[in-house]
C-alpha cells in the first residue's frame, strides 16, 4: 500500500496524472500578461483559431488534460478541435496551435512567451504562469 502511494505522488510530482484522478483544468498565461481572468468563450476563440490575439499551446493527443479541455472550455472533443484546425489551415487562414508534450512543457511555453495561453491540471500550478479561467 505504501509503495503504491508514493508511486502515485512520484506520477503527480512529475506532472503526470492519472486519468482517474484528474479533477480540474485551468488555462494558463503569462504571470505578466494584462488579463486577470477570461471566459470560457473568449478562451474558446484562440484554441478554435477564432483569434489571433494570443497564441495557443496544446497539450499532445494522447495527454487526458487535453480531451478534458476541449470538452470543459470549447464543447468540442479533440478530433472535432484538430478538424476545424486543419480546415483553418489547408484555407491559409491560421497556423497549427504548437504542440507541446505536458504540463512542465506547456508551462515553460507561456512562461517565454507573454501572448500564450495554454492549459494544465490544476496541480500543476506554480509561479511560472498565472490562471486566468478554471474548467470545472
Amino acid at each position: 500500500m505504501i509503495a503504491k502511494l508514493f508511486a502515485a505522488a512520484a506520477l503527480v510530482a512529475a506532472g503526470v496524472v492519472p486519468t482517474a484522478a484528474m479533477a480540474e483544468v485551468v488555462v494558463v498565461v503569462n504571470p505578466k500578461a494584462a488579463e486577470a481572468s477570461m471566459t470560457k468563450e473568449q478562451i474558446a476563440q484562440f484554441f478554435l483559431g477564432k483569434s489571433t490575439a494570443m497564441t495557443p499551446i496544446d497539450q499532445a493527443d494522447a495527454n487526458p488534460v487535453r480531451a478534458e479541455f476541449y470538452k470543459k472550455v470549447t464543447d468540442k472533443d479533440a478530433a472535432q478541435a484538430k478538424a476545424l484546425w486543419s480546415k483553418l489551415v489547408f484555407t491559409g487562414k491560421a497556423t497549427m496551435p504548437k504542440e507541446v508534450a505536458d504540463n512542465a512543457a506547456v508551462k515553460a511555453a507561456v512562461a517565454a512567451n507573454p501572448k500564450a495561453i495554454g492549459y494544465i491540471d490544476k496541480s500543476a500550478v506554480d509561479g511560472s504562469v498565472k490562471v486566468v479561467y478554471s474548467a470545472q
